[in-house]
């Protein structure tokens, strides 16, 4: 003999249901991408992870914002254990392996744009400027093939938010040793 359930207890048990699949539904469901920004999503779809924003590894601050303008300081490249990111461009690493060091770098960018917009990177208005710096042997010209790397990154992340202006600049020597440096500003919505 099957025992019921008081109808009192019934009740609660369906509202206790209707809130738990209501704010843990799927997006066709609550109408919404629950705690996933939409730019989230899209990294997930292009399998990409996004690293941790990096501490600062000196007396500087990883980002600054100034009214709706984030400024981001200088990025190395995200650790990997597939892709070379010391060395020098046309060297010891070619402009194809700089390509891969700088959307590493440009994950990092993108850790400091979301860290910047507490956790929400759906207020990324817009990417305003790149400045990447290539270590790289005298005579090599190539640079802005390297840092499309991060600018290719971004825009297929963020599509026409990625776009921005970029300057693709050569330096003898970068930090640690790290091939490829980019510091970045944006637009973020308030």
């Amino acid at each position: 003999m099957k025992r019921r359930m008081p109808l009192k207890y019934a009740a609660v048990a369906g509202v206790f249901m209707f809130l738990l699949v209501a704010f843990n539904a799927p997006q066709s469901f609550a109408g919404g991408t629950g705690n996933i920004s939409k730019i989230e999503a899209r990294m997930k779809e292009l399998g990409i992870i996004l690293p941790d924003a990096p501490k600062a590894v000196a007396t500087y601050a990883p980002f600054r914002r100034v009214g709706n303008l984030v400024f981001i300081s200088g990025q190395g490249p995200a650790r990997s254990d597939t892709v070379k990111t010391t060395g020098i461009v046309g060297d010891d690493m070619t402009t194809q392996e700089g390509y891969q060091t700088a959307r590493l770098v440009g994950l990092n960018v993108l850790a400091q744009a979301k860290a910047a917009c507490d956790g929400d990177l759906d207020r990324i208005v817009q990417f305003v400027q790149l400045t990447g710096f290539v270590q790289a042997v005298e005579g090599y010209t190539d640079h802005p093939s390297v840092i499309n790397g991060a600018s290719d990154l971004l825009v297929e992340i963020l599509g026409d938010k990625g776009r921005h202006a970029r300057a693709a600049i050569g330096v003898k020597t970068l930090p640690f040793n790290i091939a490829v440096e980019i510091q970045a500003v944006f637009e973020i919505a308030p």
